[in-house]
């Protein structure tokens, strides 16, 4: 295969209507291994080559500490794919974690990506040994131990994701990147570092960073949640364990969450009204992350403002040509993923762009 079909260069709607043409069932998941790998870019180009033809869609990272995927596999080629996986020594017996909801669409194509860290954290320490991490505890370990009166259950995912859903009495940074929910959670602990210290996230890779971070920082007493949401959801249904995480565990894929538990606990960006409902703003030049409930989804035309809409509703060449123009198009970069939209600061954001539609 040639180094340009290495990626894929089909749009969204070509895409979406590939897989609306698909007459099997696809099987989402997850994975992750810290481990040497010395040329990452020859293995991403073999494991792209090798995926592509089994139909394999998601989302790999690739870094010389390791793999960390989010992927979607037709049925009938699991097989296959488990064959392949195990004939490479760095992701042989790999433990693959299944979606708590299967969708047909959690990923529209396949991308893998060459980057420095598996997950950025921002380390930069010699001394620090990513492999001295904390205890792995299973669901009900999990649970037992947040009975502990000294237990302290940290959320070590961004602000986005425990907004829609999170452990009873967890600690959830308001950061919107791993690497600020470090010194956020290491800031809050300070003081506690004789107490029982509970970390968790979606699949238990910034776990893994986490808790090496913590004992490095002389925390004695320091657990993770194996598996993470991910499998605790899974363990709690086989073992019939009351769950402690309370609403939806935010995902990176197409789907964007999947329930835990029937519980709403966050509310729509725009009217306060209660919802879970993430969604991207329909506005390209601004796609934003936010909460929006369906009422509001109607009223603004699935995007966060008015001043979006009306941009959205605009013929495809000349949305395109505010997206190049960095005088248009600034006023809508201000809200990227990440930082909290708030409907006061996205009306007054956002007042100067009217002469532009």
């Amino acid at each position: 295969m040639a180094q340009n079909n290495l990626f894929n260069r089909k749009n969204k709607s070509q895409l979406i209507q590939e897989q609306e043409r698909e007459s099997f069932i696809r099987k989402t998941c997850s994975f992750y291994r810290y481990v040497k790998i010395k040329d990452t870019q020859s293995m991403r180009n073999i494991l792209y080559r090798e995926w592509l033809k089994l139909n394999i869609l998601g989302r790999v990272y690739l870094a010389k500490e390791g793999i960390n995927a989010q992927i979607s596999i037709p049925e009938q080629n699991w097989n296959n794919f488990i064959e392949t996986l195990d004939s490479y020594p760095e992701f042989s017996k790999m433990h693959i974690k299944n979606a708590v909801m299967d969708a047909d669409q959690s990923f529209l194509k396949l991308i893998v990506r060459v980057k420095n860290k598996i997950v950025a954290d921002g380390i930069d320490d010699e001394t620090f040994d990513s492999s001295q991490v904390g205890t792995h505890l299973n669901a009900e370990e999990f649970n037992n131990a947040m009975e502990d009166p000294r237990a302290v259950v940290v959320d070590m995912r961004n602000y986005y994701e425990s907004e829609v859903g999170h452990f009873e009495n967890a600690i959830c940074p308001d950061v919107d990147t791993f690497k600020d929910a470090l010194t956020n959670v290491k800031k809050q602990l300070d003081g506690k570092e004789d107490h029982k210290i509970l970390l968790y996230c979606t699949g238990g890779i910034r776990c893994e960073k986490a808790s090496a971070y913590l004992k490095h920082h002389d925390f004695k007493d320091v657990s993770q949640l194996n598996g993470g949401i991910i499998e605790y959801s899974h363990q709690i249904k086989a073992m019939k364990l009351a769950s402690k995480f309370i609403g939806l565990n935010f995902v990176f894929d197409y789907r964007l969450s999947e329930a835990i538990t029937e519980d709403i606990i966050s509310n729509c960006h725009q009217c306060d009204a209660p919802s879970g409902r993430h969604t991207n703003c329909e506005n390209q030049a601004c796609h934003i992350l936010f909460i929006q409930c369906e009422k509001c989804s109607e009223k603004f035309d699935n995007c966060c403002s008015m001043e979006c809409a009306k941009i959205a509703e605009l013929p495809i060449e000349k949305q395109r040509k505010i997206r190049k123009d960095p005088s248009k198009a600034a006023p809508l970069k201000q809200f990227q993923k990440g930082v909290k939209p708030k409907l006061k600061e996205l009306i007054r954001a956002r007042k100067n762009i009217k002469h532009h539609v």
